[in-house]
């Protein structure tokens, strides 16, 4: 038989309310930051403003597209592209002034881009498609021989891929959304894009090697289009060596093409057209 006294029955009680209160205390804890979470994540994301265009010409799929990407890559600003011949002089001495290209006076409108040996514009064994089963993008082949026509990759692969190069890769740069037409603005054998990108030299490039501008948006109007995300992968302020001041993240080079969406995402080239 145990015989307890009432100063031991006593402590016992304050020893109980004391846990009883610290069980408490840790509980409200706990729901008052569920409660800062879930607030944080209802509130509204702050979006870069738009110093050049405007988002309201933009399609409710494209500014879907737009504001989905924002959050992911959180640029410091937003550039709609509208192929005209200001804004081509704009970029040309944005990228003359951070040192990206040079003007080449023997020729009227001849500039010279020096890129970092380390970004080549042949990146075949980084490139992938993706699809839910191989043999719908590559042959099979018998086991430890790997084919030649290409490469494939899975859905959860590129999410992991996304994942660890996408999120605020563009922070400190200018967002350029280009609207883009490969082949004639309106036939029906052209295709329309738009490509969100971090590189006014890929703005450049795209204006001589598509029909880019506020007349492919026209063409458009609230119709699907492919989506594709490009950044150079350097995000700034950069710790980075630039070579030739030429942004890109050699090391971590990927292309994708995901024909079940519509989409292309491409990481760490400062081409990406």
């Amino acid at each position: 038989m145990v015989l307890v006294s009432n100063n031991s029955s006593s402590v016992m009680e304050n020893n109980q309310s004391v846990v009883q209160s610290v069980v408490y205390d840790i509980n409200s804890a706990l729901k008052a930051q569920d409660a800062a979470e879930r607030e944080s994540a209802s509130a509204p994301v702050a979006k870069p403003p738009c110093v050049y265009g405007s988002l309201d010409t933009l399609s409710n799929k494209i500014r879907a597209f737009v504001n989905e990407s924002v959050n992911l890559v959180k640029p410091a600003k937003i550039h709609v592209c509208d192929g005209s011949e200001r804004e081509i002089r704009d970029l040309l001495n944005v990228m003359q002034q951070a040192g990206m290209i040079e003007f080449l006076p023997k020729y009227r409108n001849c500039y010279l881009a020096k890129t970092d040996p380390a970004d080549v514009a042949r990146v075949e064994s980084k490139t992938f498609i993706i699809s839910p089963n191989r043999r719908d993008t590559i042959p099979n082949t018998l086991p430890g021989i790997k084919g030649t026509l290409g490469n494939w990759m899975s859905m959860e692969d590129l999410k992991e891929a996304v994942h660890d190069r996408f999120p605020g890769c563009m922070a400190g740069r200018t967002m350029y959304v280009i609207p883009f037409s490969m082949g004639p603005v309106g036939s029906p054998l052209s295709k329309i894009g738009i490509e969100l990108t971090d590189s006014p030299y890929v703005v450049a490039s795209m204006r001589v090697m598509t029909r880019m501008g506020s007349n492919v948006l026209k063409a458009l109007g609230d119709g699907d289009f492919v989506k594709c995300l490009h950044s150079v992968g350097c995000p700034l302020p950069t710790t980075r060596k630039l070579i030739n001041n030429w942004p890109c993240n050699p090391e971590k080079v990927i292309v994708t093409h995901v024909p079940e969406t519509n989409e292309i995402l491409s990481f760490g080239s400062g081409y990406g057209g």
